[in-house]
């Protein structure tokens, strides 16, 4: 099970909090995602990440609508990103939402640290754990959190697609 909590940050100040810590710098990732329309809480999400030439295919289920911390989640790479987006299109799924965003990955042990600058949104830390101890993952993500100065109003429960669709909204009023 994916455990994570996404913070709504100043990109810079963040990273360097980040690196205080010790957390490792993974790698940088730039990343194209076209989310199809499925009635929450299931997503299907097509990754392109174009600075490292690969794809993924990725079926969620939100475990807790509203608060998008608890995510069961299945993804497999694909070879070939238009082949795929393609097959999804000809089985009747309609594209929905693009998410563009340029994402720092860390770790420090059990935590993975994804820093992201979102287009058109601003800047995003999601804390993730990989546990079937929910309430444990939870309690060492908001340890982390209080360690990098973040506090529950800094939290952003609501999804990409839907902090995008809000901002189209408030664009074609």
């Amino acid at each position: 099970m994916e455990i994570e909590v996404k913070f709504r940050v100043e990109f810079n100040e963040t990273k360097d909090a980040i690196e205080s810590l010790g957390a490792i710098f993974i790698r940088e990732e730039l990343q194209e995602d076209l989310y199809f329309s499925l009635s929450l809480p299931e997503l299907l999400r097509l990754r392109r990440i174009t600075n490292l030439g690969k794809s993924f295919l990725t079926y969620k289920r939100i475990k807790d609508p509203g608060k998008n911390e608890e995510f069961d989640e299945i993804e497999v790479e694909v070879s070939d990103f238009e082949k795929t987006r393609e097959i999804l299109k000809r089985l009747g799924f309609k594209e929905d939402v693009w998410v563009r965003k340029r994402r720092l990955v860390y770790k420090l042990d059990d935590v993975t640290f994804e820093l992201s600058e979102v287009e058109g949104l601003g800047a995003f830390l999601d804390i993730e754990v990989m546990s079937n101890d929910i309430e444990g993952a939870k309690k060492r993500i908001w340890k982390i959190a209080e360690k990098l100065g973040l506090t529950e109003k800094d939290v952003e429960p609501r999804l990409y697609q839907e902090l995008l669709r809000e901002v189209d909204s408030r664009g074609k009023m």
